[in-house]
C-alpha cells in the first residue's frame, strides 16, 4: 500500500513558508505523495452537493504551488487532488506539466483530474457546463498527443481542440507520457478511467456496492478498450487516525493508494499526526 497525504489550502491556508515545513515533514515521514485541491473561481451560493462553499476559500493554483514544494523537496511524489481539466487548454497544460516533471526530476506523476461541479465557474471560464466531460476526454488525448510527439509536430481536429504539425518542448522526464489519473464518483467517472485513465481516485459519499461496481466497470470499461484493467491503480481518501484494520480493508477492496489529511489546525499537532500515522505503518522505515 502507498500513502499520501493532502495539503487542504482552505483549512490551512496559503503561507508558503507552512507549504514548504508540511511538504518536508511528510517527506520526512516517508509519505509516497502529496495532493492539492483546485479551484479556479468561486462566487457566493456556490455548492457541492448541499455543502455551501465560502466565496473567500483560498485555492491557489496547484500546480504552481507543486513546483514550489518540488523545489524544496527531494523524493516526494507530487499529485492533484482534482485539477479542474475541462477549464485548462490541453496544449499549455501539457507544458505547465512537463516542466514540472523536468524540474522535480519526474516527481509530477499523480495528476489527477476532475470535470468540476460548479456551473458559473465554468461558465466564468466560457466552458459549456454540460459538454465538459467530452471537453476533458479531448483534453486527455491531447496532453498525451503533445507529450508522444516529435520534431515533426502532431495533429489533431476534435470538438473542442484542433492544431496542425504542433511541437510541445520540453517533454515529460524520461517517460514517454505522464501518468493521468481519473477523479470523480459517477460511473461516467469509471468509464473514463477505463478508456483513458491510468488510476481512479473516487471521491464523494458512496455506499459500498456502489463503489465495488464503479471499480468493476472501470476495469470492463478497460477491456472494451483493449487495455490492462490490472494496471490501473486505485486511490481512495482515508483518516489519519485509521488502524491498520482499515488500511487491510481497503486493501481487500483493491486499493493501492491511500491519501489522509491532517486535523489539526495547529502546525505542530499537524506534524504529530503525520508523525503518528509514519510510525504506525513504518513509512519512515521503508526508505531506510
Amino acid at each position: 500500500m502507498k500513502f499520501g497525504i493532502s495539503y487542504s489550502t482552505p483549512y490551512y491556508g496559503t503561507d508558503p513558508d507552512r507549504l514548504m515545513a508540511f511538504a518536508q515533514h511528510a517527506e520526512a515521514c516517508g509519505f509516497e505523495s502529496i495532493y492539492l485541491p483546485d479551484h479556479i473561481a468561486l462566487y457566493p451560493g456556490a455548492q457541492v452537493g448541499a455543502l455551501e462553499m465560502p466565496s473567500t476559500l483560498p485555492f491557489p493554483d496547484p500546480l504552481d504551488c507543486l513546483s514550489f514544494v518540488a523545489a524544496a523537496t527531494r523524493r516526494i511524489l507530487l499529485g492533484t487532488g482534482v485539477l479542474l481539466l475541462p477549464y485548462r487548454h490541453p496544449v499549455v497544460l501539457a507544458k505547465r506539466l512537463a516542466t514540472i516533471d523536468l524540474l522535480s526530476k519526474g516527481r509530477m506523476r499523480l495528476l489527477t483530474v476532475g470535470l468540476g461541479t460548479l456551473p458559473r465557474e465554468a461558465q466564468a471560464l466560457g466552458v459549456d457546463f454540460a459538454s465538459r466531460g467530452r471537453r476533458a476526454d479531448e483534453a486527455i488525448d491531447v496532453l498525451r498527443l503533445l507529450w508522444s510527439g516529435g520534431a515533426d509536430g502532431v495533429s489533431y481536429h476534435g470538438e473542442f481542440f484542433s492544431f496542425d504539425n504542433l511541437c510541445v518542448y520540453p517533454k515529460p522526464h524520461e517517460i514517454p507520457q505522464l501518468p493521468i489519473h481519473i477523479g470523480g464518483s459517477s460511473r461516467a467517472a469509471a468509464r473514463r478511467v477505463g478508456r483513458r485513465g491510468d488510476g481512479y481516485f473516487p471521491g464523494g459519499m458512496l455506499m459500498p456496492a456502489e463503489r465495488a461496481a464503479q471499480l468493476d466497470l472501470a476495469r470492463a470499461t478497460a477491456v472494451e478498450a483493449g487495455r490492462d484493467p490490472s494496471a490501473l491503480e486505485y486511490t481512495r481518501w482515508g483518516s489519519i487516525d485509521m488502524p491498520p484494520e482499515r488500511v487491510d480493508g481497503f486493501a481487500a477492496q483493491g486499493v493501492t493508494r491511500i491519501v489522509v489529511g491532517a486535523t489539526a489546525a495547529d502546525r505542530a499537532e499537524q506534524f504529530d499526526e503525520m508523525s503518528a500515522f509514519s510510525q504506525r505503518f513504518g513509512l519512515a522505515a521503508a526508505l531506510d
